[in-house]
């Protein structure tokens, strides 16, 4: 079985929270710290080095590659606060309407700030990615 390159890491997150600038981002970053630790009931792990990660599942593809990732997490980048939430984001359970200024990816979300977005909102969009996800 071949292996993630990104690996969870002995790191301290708070360590690398403090460190994420500006301050703006490193504020939005503890806020979206504690709302993911509050969804899975999990600390965070930081993963490589830049991805904070929340709880774990096994994953198998139909190719057979198979491993073991996080249920949701994310990355405070340069250009935007990114949500990992892995499952597809145009499923019918997911509704991004009334989440505010946001892009998305296929199984990630880009916020610039939380300041743009219903944090309510977010909140429940996490809450059903990580149970799709566990469903597969």
């Amino acid at each position: 079985m071949s292996h993630n390159k990104t690996q969870p890491t002995k790191a301290n997150v708070q360590t690398f929270l403090q460190a994420v600038i500006p301050e703006e981002k490193r504020r939005d970053s503890f806020t979206l710290y504690a709302l993911m630790k509050k969804i899975t009931n999990e600390e965070g792990l930081l993963w490589g080095d830049s991805i904070i990660g929340f709880g774990n599942y096994h994953y198998k593809y139909k190719s057979g590659r198979e491993g073991y990732w996080f249920l949701t997490g994310f990355s405070p980048r340069k250009n935007a606060l990114t949500l990992y939430l892995f499952c597809d984001l145009n499923h019918d359970d997911l509704s991004f309407e009334h989440l505010g200024k946001h892009k998305k990816g296929k199984g990630c979300l880009y916020i610039k700030k939380l300041s743009d977005i219903n944090i309510k909102k977010l909140e429940d969009i996490i809450r059903k990615a990580v149970r799709l996800t566990t469903l597969h």
